[in-house]
């Protein structure tokens, strides 16, 4: 199945993330109009608005939920309180706390708000007091007392040479405080719920208060009295005074006289005419919510109701908050959508790939309502359309067509506008008779989709040819073919490559092959059976006849589309399998869990190469771009993250290295043949491996005075250079082999540089530490040798050889001059040493002439150095050697003894071989040697 060209994936990383960062809570925009701080739990985000990305986010130590929070008007400082009773002033761009204190409130602090001058900030406490503070001085200026319940509203007057603050509490009243005699001037009476917002004239002399009780008031504030109240028919929560300067037409301004504009659980902005109580423009929203705010009740938890509304002067904006967690900012003078952001997606249930070059991604959520992010600036696309959850998604071949489906028993097909991004909703189709949980898209063109659903039913839907909307409106669609595919919910559906075959997985643990050739059919083909549980995907191999499943048994399976068998069985997650998709050309299976966990499988091998740590719950959406370079999942979590595949990186990456080393390696050895040995150190400590460094030692120590060149080569070097050059020391020193080479530039370090600057060197104690035992065992095998090489001189001096001269007394000189021949030959055949003489005559004289200790001896000595590192022989391994020679000698003795008694009759020779014996060890022939007798004898 395996193209054998194809690199396999070994690896994704995080590429971007679009995470909740708003979840609830107050929410204000800089005085420069860049960020957007708002309130998640704990913390407090701070949204850069050009890129949609968080840049700075602040949170207490103690963990405790932000209960309120306030930006100074010079956008200099940041003020929060939690529920612990602290509050925070911080340098938000650097995330640092500059100052804590105790509120002095006795339960949570609600509201907070800054003065024009950034010096006053005023808190409302769920105690029904009000603390002003000097931030400068730092200290409690005030304490106001009087508010009823929870004082959820503080704002000061605009000109600050008046003193006033504003505040509202549970009594649903205005209190006017003068902050000179820190007394309640006045109470101003409107509302009978409670007021959520105000807002000042430019001139100070007029306020607008709006309320729940679905008023707002204009107040007079140099009479202190109401001057008009405009019934607006919904719970307002925000109102903002419209600029007198602009020409805001468009939005139905037409005079000079005040104007405002409110926003609430309608969820549609609207702007009045104060002196006429007149609502003069509505925004319009699409069609189905037209229709739906016509038919269903106002509700409290209507999630298309608006909570925030807020003025950007500079760039005449608007931004409103929905009960979604969405912000929304608006170009005035047309209230023209600029930028969405979704603060909380809730639970992600479906996410697909979206738009040219995969630039979007099409998310479900659960809620009715669909949002397209672009992934550059995280700007969001609120689609409406479904009336209830939409549970699963699927995008046609090009990537500007997609189909969804829903709760609400229907599926919608949408269309992204190629040059603009828009995405438009082009078809629609309710037929099915409960929840449709899934859905496919025809593969090779845009013809048609299938859906399945829980009434057990799958139904193909036929598209039209052209879906433009040009004057057409939205295409109705029916169904060509339904069929009763399933005992039980059907969970998934997916269609072949070539649009000829159908797969359904359903909770009765069953997938099953159809075929959709026929004229407005759907035939059955084949059942594959062997999950435990409900299988959760299905999904055809891009190239092979090959359908894969993953079901809630933890499983994933393969089968032939020939004979309906199960070819291979994937076990790894630790719970239920939710989605599976091929990649790499359909050599590699990706798969997700209910363990939060993304799963990369190579098919060849049945082995899981790579898991991701992706989610800390349920990941529902898994999807490949078009492309095969990147993957987005969707989590219960409410995250959605981008991976991107390194494979390729990581390769490029590694070829590069290789390629730099081998040219590295290449000047390292023409520095070695032009002898420029400081510059040829240099480049082999940069590459960082010991191995070439101590080729190039070994290079300086086998030329003439290498002493010499060795200790002005090493004291050449940075101090860096040396702290590695002491690095690799220890570990050369490990090894018998280059032990030698190690002890001779750590002779140069030791003895040219102060013991202070050497402890300076990184891990130079726990490297000098390391170099002791070895050093130790080092010269404990020297001082062995050396031993060894001393009784081989002994012995050489005492041995009778045979063939010698019986002339020689055995105390005079040895002669040194070097045998015209070699004295001693190996006898292959036999594996043992003799003597020429043995050889000829076999004479056992015993007048023999001694040898020179020093020339053969020395010349075996060289040999034994020249051995592997193994030559550390152990005490039991020279014992094992020391007897198997005595076991030649035995039998060499008894080939020996036999010869001299058959051509030997002296008594007087006889006699003195108990004196001359000869050994036989591992350098020198021995002669015969009576039985059982020793050479210490």
């Amino acid at each position: 199945m395996a193209n054998t060209n194809l690199q396999f994936k070994t690896n994704y990383v995080v590429e971007s993330k679009i995470e909740p960062f708003y979840k609830g809570g107050k929410v204000q925009i800089s005085k420069d109009e860049n960020y957007i701080f708002c309130t998640c739990g704990s913390r407090v985000n701070v949204l850069e608005i050009s890129t949609g990305k968080i840049v700075h986010s602040v949170e207490h130590d103690d963990q405790e939920d932000i209960t309120s929070f306030t930006l100074s008007c010079d956008d200099e400082m940041l003020v929060t309180a939690s529920r612990a009773l602290l509050l925070k002033q911080w340098d938000w761009r650097q995330a640092q706390c500059t100052r804590s204190w105790r509120a002095i409130h006795t339960v949570p602090v609600a509201s907070m708000t800054f003065d024009s001058t950034s010096t006053l900030l005023a808190t409302g406490g769920c105690d029904g007091t009000i603390k002003l503070w000097d931030v400068v001085k730092q200290y409690c200026t005030h304490n106001l007392k009087g508010s009823s319940g929870i004082v959820h509203l503080v704002q000061f007057h605009p000109d600050i040479s008046r003193l006033q603050l504003f505040s509202s509490s549970l009594d649903c009243g205005i209190r006017l405080w003068d902050l000179r005699s820190s007394r309640c001037v006045c109470v101003l009476q409107s509302h009978y719920s409670a007021v959520t917002s105000l807002s000042f004239s430019p001139d100070g002399s007029t306020m607008v208060s709006s309320g729940r009780d679905k008023i707002c008031t204009v107040w007079d504030l140099k009479t202190q009295k109401a001057k008009r109240t405009v019934p607006v028919y919904e719970a307002v929560e925000g109102v903002v005074l419209l600029p007198e300067d602009k020409d805001l037409s468009e939005i139905g301004v037409k005079s000079k006289d005040l104007h405002f504009i409110t926003a609430g659980s309608k969820g549609v902005l609207r702007v009045w005419e104060a002196s006429t109580a007149r609502c003069v423009y509505t925004q319009t929203l699409p069609s189905s919510l037209t229709a739906a705010s016509e038919v269903e009740e106002e509700r409290d938890d209507d999630p298309r109701s608006l909570t925030f509304l807020l003025h950007l002067p500079a760039s005449s904006r608007l931004a409103t908050v929905t009960a979604e967690h969405n912000i929304v900012l608006y170009q005035l003078p047309g209230l023209t959508t600029q930028q969405q952001f979704v603060g909380y997606n809730d639970e992600v249930l479906d996410v697909k790939f979206l738009g040219k070059g995969d630039s979007h991604i099409v998310v479900a959520t659960n809620s009715s309502q669909l949002k397209v992010f672009e992934l550059l600036t995280n700007s969001c696309q609120i689609l409406y359309g479904h009336t209830d959850t939409v549970l699963s998604l699927d995008v046609f071949k090009k990537g500007f067509l997609f189909a969804s489906c829903a709760k609400d028993r229907s599926v919608r097909v949408w269309q992204m506008d190629s040059d603009r991004g828009q995405v438009h909703c082009v078809a629609q189709g309710s037929n099915h008779a409960n929840a449709v949980g899934s859905i496919t898209c025809s593969r090779m063109k845009a013809s048609f989709i299938v859906s399945g659903s829980q009434d057990c039913t799958v139904k193909v839907w036929d598209l039209p040819a052209d879906l433009s909307t040009t004057g057409a409106g939205v295409h109705q669609l029916t169904p060509r073919a339904t069929e009763k595919a399933h005992d039980k919910d059907v969970n998934s559906v997916a269609v072949s490559p070539n649009d000829k075959l159908l797969a359904s997985g359903s909770q009765d643990r069953t997938a099953k092959l159809w075929s959709l050739a026929g004229e407005g059919n759907v035939a059955l083909l084949g059942v594959f059976r062997g999950h435990r549980r409900g299988v959760w995907a299905v999904c055809f191999s891009p190239v092979d006849q090959v359908l894969a499943t993953s079901s809630a048994d933890g499983t994933t399976k393969l089968w032939s589309l020939q004979d309906f068998s199960c070819l291979k069985t994937f076990e790894g997650h630790d719970a239920s399998v939710l989605k599976v998709i091929f990649v790499s050309r359909g050599t590699q299976l990706l798969t997700s869990g209910s363990d939060g966990l993304v799963k990369l499988w190579t098919i060849k091998t049945n082995e899981c190469v790579k898991t991701l740590d992706a989610h800390q719950d349920k990941v529902w959406g898994l999807h490949v771009s078009r492309k095969d370079d990147k993957v987005v999942t969707g989590s219960a979590d409410s995250n959605i993250t981008v991976w991107v595949d390194v494979t390729e990186v990581e390769l490029a990456e590694e070829q590069a290295k290789q390629e730099d080393l081998i040219l590295k390696q290449q000047e390292l050895s023409n520095l070695l043949h032009e002898k420029k040995y400081l510059k040829a150190l240099g480049l082999a400590i940069s590459l960082d491996k010991p191995h070439t460094v101590l080729t190039v030692i070994k290079a300086i120590r086998q030329v003439e005075n290498s002493g010499e060149l060795l200790e002005k080569t090493v004291l050449k070097l940075r101090v860096d250079q040396k702290e590695s050059l002491l690095r690799y020391c220890t570990v050369w020193n490990t090894n018998a082999r280059n032990c030698q080479d190690a002890q001779a530039v750590l002779h140069v370090l030791l003895t040219h540089l102060p013991p202070e600057e050497l402890l300076q060197y990184q891990g130079a104690r726990t490297h000098l530490e390391g170099l002791i035992p070895y050093t130790e065992r080092h010269m404990q095998r020297i001082g062995n040798l050396l031993q060894a090489s001393m009784f081989l001189n002994y012995m050489w001096q005492k041995m009778r050889v045979a063939g010698a001269p019986s002339s020689m007394d055995q105390d005079e000189e040895m002669d040194t001059t070097p045998l015209a021949k070699p004295f001693f030959m190996i006898d292959k055949e036999k594996g043992m040493v003799s003597s020429d003489d043995e050889k000829r005559d076999g004479d056992d004289s015993d007048g023999g002439q001694d040898e020179d200790p020093n020339g053969p001896v020395k010349e075996a000595k060289v040999e034994d150095d020249d051995d592997d590192d193994d030559n550390e022989v152990s005490s039991t391994k020279k014992a094992s050697a020391s007897g198997e020679q005595v076991e030649n000698g035995d039998s060499t003795k008894t080939n020996g003894n036999h010869h001299s008694e058959s051509e030997e009759s002296s008594a007087e020779e006889a006699s003195e071989e108990e004196d001359q014996t000869t050994v036989k060890v591992k350098f020198l022939p021995v002669s015969s040697t009576p039985q059982g007798q020793t050479f210490a004898s």
